[in-house]
């Protein structure tokens, strides 16, 4: 589960925010604050939040300065009526900018990037678990968002104008394209073998000639593609 929190003078805003997260099954909304004290008071209580929603222009205490105070920040994405602001926010290691208003979709992309891991030098076990449960992203399909772990990808295939997720045990058939996740799992072991293929290296079988395998499936490894496979290799 990702909880999040709501941090903007705005009820609007709030109102938004939670109808479109509450459209998302894994994501469960932790509080709402109105101001950076409120959030600064939520915070010091101890209460779990793995992403804030928060707003720049507000009373007392702005959203950046806010975020400035805060030691340890979870996952921040902006949401604001102001684009001059968004240098300033990506230099506070902000995970993306909406601009007021934003669709659905566009605040789906953001929750996709702040769930997925980042990679930490030396990492302790539970810094290794952290990123373990941030591995995921959320794939639509037929007018619905399910929710999936990167691990359990084990290839993706073009397919017309869909791509097929194929997974350990389901497949998933998305309206984005392949080059849309192979820049989504740019962070994760995916490798493109083909035009029409995008496949999980850990998955990989064995590699007989131009062909890789996985089960018992055979994935053509395209000619413009064997540089990929050559890294793989050594």
């Amino acid at each position: 589960m990702i909880n999040y929190l709501i941090v903007d003078d705005e009820p609007l805003a709030h109102d938004l925010i939670e109808e479109f997260c509450g459209m998302l099954p894994h994501l469960e909304l932790v509080g709402h604050c109105y101001n950076a004290m409120e959030a600064i008071q939520l915070l010091n209580k101890g209460v779990k939040v793995d992403i804030i929603f928060l707003d720049i222009n507000m009373p007392k205490l702005s959203g950046f300065d806010f975020l400035r105070t805060l030691s340890h920040p979870p996952k921040v994405i902006v949401t604001t009526a102001y684009k001059e602001f968004a240098l300033e926010g990506y230099e506070l290691n902000v995970v993306d900018y909406l601009l007021k208003p934003f669709s659905f979709d566009r605040l789906v992309q953001a929750i996709n990037k702040a769930t997925q891991a980042t990679p930490v030098q030396h990492s302790t076990p539970l810094q290794e678990e952290k990123k373990k449960e941030n591995n995921r992203l959320f794939i639509k399909s037929d007018k619905k968002y399910h929710q999936i772990t990167v691990d359990d990808i084990l290839y993706i295939e073009a397919y017309g104008n869909y791509v097929k997720i194929h997974l350990e045990d389901e497949l998933i058939i998305s309206h984005e394209k392949i080059s849309h996740y192979e820049a989504e799992l740019a962070p994760f072991e995916f490798i493109r073998v083909h035009k029409s293929y995008l496949i999980a290296v850990p998955k990989i079988d064995r590699i007989e000639g131009n062909q890789i395998i996985i089960g018992d499936i055979k994935i053509p490894v395209g000619q413009t593609y064997k540089n990929s496979i050559n890294k793989i290799i050594g």
